[in-house]
């Protein structure tokens, strides 16, 4: 059983990338390098838009395929363990469990067939809540396997010099697409990931390449272009080139892309990681989660000023504006349908879209209006949830680093999983790369956290658990003894 968009070529491709991803493996001497090169190629090479599948199993396609390459190549040549010796259940483990568990009883739930017009949309059986939480277990492979293996500091430079040079290499197919219109995952897949009338952009063309989406490319070279402004303030080079040299290729890109999403995104985001500290960075990052986070409630409540950013979008663009506010009105009408089941969704099959005579008249654009309709505020909240929490443990511990380096690329990290986070609202930019980045950033919180421990507990040792005296005989207070050496040893 195939997809309707499945070419030969398209087999081959998907077909080939589990011994690809092991020769990966193979050939990398840092397995951290190799696991971020899998998630990336995959994403930037893999046909998309399509899949193989077969009878009760899970669909193959460039995430899934990914995923089981990244995962074989792990237990093959990663030296550190998967798995922790001592299992501990914390909240990162409770919101995993609702993301898995909970489409379990949304389907239970939802059993009820329904007929709009001449429309019948089923009820969601057992098999559809297995197939689910299965589809869940699978995106979240990228999420344990960063949150196990890039968890140190070199893996953060790692990071962000792969995605560096990963979008310098890519403008070039860009910019080709760019000239003469997205024809590259035509000839070489055979067939268009989405309408071509999407990549028509003010009088040009909008690049994709083999992202399935010019939005999706525009986003990921944002997210190279902040990575290089980080690599530039801390004056390190790629392939020699003076460091401000591949910030200045991804600019002109984001120049070229012709969206404004990213562009805002990349133009904001880049002053702050250049100009501002790592406390300035984190703290803009916990105020877009806050707003991601909270979003439904505030759409609920009315309290999103939609009338104003429309306005001021005119200002920019009548074009967007209209479009924007098109998508409010649509936002508007699925909310609606989403909070007739609030807590646990309308399941699959399309149940939570609005019809009309049997007509569907909705468009979902945003990835919190898909988890709401479909998996209730449980859903949204274990996948949101889980994304935010990575990054308030980052800012939380950012802290506790050896050094302004990694602090930065720390910050770094964060903002772009925060901006990715925010980038939900308006579409469904949620892949792979995200989840890997996003595990890697609840990784590095956590060896910061028991770094920190293993120091408090070294003082005690070492001080007997006796607190020491100052010149006058009076104890001084740990905390103290703690501050002063954080100041000395650069942990401050």
């Amino acid at each position: 059983m195939v997809s309707e968009n499945l070419t030969p070529a398209a087999v081959i491709a998907l077909s080939l990338w589990l011994p690809i991803s092991i020769f990966i493996f193979a050939y990398c001497k840092a397995p951290s390098i190799a696991l971020i090169a899998i998630f990336l190629s995959a994403q930037l090479l893999l046909p998309a838009n399509t899949n193989i599948k077969f009878p009760m199993l899970p669909p193959i396609d460039k995430a899934s395929i990914a995923s089981f390459g990244a995962l074989g190549g792990c237990l093959l040549f990663a030296r550190r363990p998967l798995f922790r010796k001592r299992f501990e259940f914390g909240f990162p483990e409770i919101l995993v469990l609702l993301l898995v568990a909970g489409p379990i009883v949304t389907s239970e739930l939802n059993t009820d067939a329904i007929l709009v017009g001449d429309r019948f949309l089923p009820g969601v059986g057992i098999y559809d809540a297995m197939s689910a939480a299965e589809a869940a277990l699978i995106a979240l492979l990228p999420f344990f396997l960063g949150r196990r293996l890039l968890r140190n500091p070199e893996d953060l430079t790692a990071i962000l010099r792969t995605i560096t040079i990963a979008g310098m290499i890519y403008c070039i197919p860009l910019l080709f697409e760019v000239r003469f219109s997205p024809q590259l995952h035509y000839w070489v897949y055979g067939y268009y990931p989405s309408d071509f009338v999407q990549a028509v952009r003010e009088g040009g063309f909008r690049p994709m390449v083999f992202m399935g989406h010019g939005l999706l490319a525009a986003f990921f070279i944002m997210m190279s272009f902040l990575a290089a402004i980080s690599l530039w303030r801390r004056k390190m080079s790629i392939w020699s080139l003076p460091p401000v040299t591949p910030a200045a290729i991804l600019t002109l890109m984001l120049l070229v892309f012709k969206s404004l999403g990213a562009l805002l995104y990349g133009m904001s985001g880049g002053m702050i990681v250049l100009f501002r500290k790592p406390k300035t960075i984190f703290s803009a990052s916990l105020v877009l989660v806050a707003i991601s986070i909270t979003y439904p409630l505030l759409r609920a409540t009315g309290l999103v000023p939609t009338g104003e950013i429309i306005s001021f979008i005119e200002q920019i663009n009548s074009e967007r504006a209209q479009s924007l506010d098109f998508r409010f009105r649509n936002e508007d009408r699925l909310l609606a349908r989403a909070f007739e089941r609030p807590f646990f969704g309308w399941g699959r099959y399309g149940r939570s879209r609005i019809y009309e005579y049997g007509n569907d008249t909705s468009v979902t654009d945003g990835r919190w209006i898909i988890d709401l309709g479909q998996f209730g505020l449980i859903g949204f909240l274990g996948e949101f949830g889980l994304l935010a929490l990575c990054v308030w443990r980052s800012a939380s511990t950012w802290r506790y680093a050896n050094s302004s380096g990694e602090r930065l690329s720390l910050a770094t990290l964060t903002l772009i999983i925060a901006i990715n986070m925010f980038d939900l609202l308006p579409n469904a930019s949620l892949i792979p790369l995200t989840w890997l980045l996003a595990g890697s950033l609840l990784g590095q919180a956590e060896r910061l956290v028991t770094a920190r421990k293993t120091f408090r507990r070294t003082q005690v040792a070492n001080t007997g658990g006796i607190q020491t005296l100052d010149p006058l005989g009076a104890p001084v207070p740990r905390r103290y003894l703690e501050r002063q050496y954080e100041l000395n040893s650069g942990h401050a």
